[in-house]
């Protein structure tokens, strides 16, 4: 079984780099066609997949900054989000809105129910 773990990945490898180079956009492609790239991976199965990891596609650095892609925005934890903080700040003032409301409706209600009392006895 061992003997075949050389084998699989390299299949792996191969699988990798030729659906890595079928999403990438006709732009991000370095050096040579996507045709072209596609054509090298299928036909030169270690050399390949690892020419095109190394150098066939234009890589973002993971940390942001200059090297950025083209109108991405990156993730932002929900504590972080302005957007996501100013909707929970009109949840609630909309929540404590309506509970003052309800309360005031309450104590109308009470006053209007003890003055019918009042005007049956």
């Amino acid at each position: 079984m061992l003997r075949y773990l050389p084998f699989l990945l390299i299949i792996a490898l191969t699988i990798y780099a030729f659906i890595d180079c079928l999403n990438t956009p006709e732009e991000e492609v370095k050096h040579l066609p996507k045709v072209v790239w596609v054509i090298i991976i299928l036909l030169f199965s270690i050399v390949g997949p690892v020419v095109w990891l190394f150098a066939g596609k234009k890589r973002v650095a993971s940390g942001g900054g200059a090297g950025r892609s083209r109108g991405r925005t990156q993730w932002v934890a929900p504590d972080d989000n302005p957007e996501f903080l100013k909707s929970l700040r009109e949840e609630q003032e909309n929540r404590d809105r309506d509970k003052h409301r309800d309360s005031d409706t309450g104590t109308d209600r009470d006053r209007d129910k003890d003055k019918g009392e009042k005007d049956t006895e």
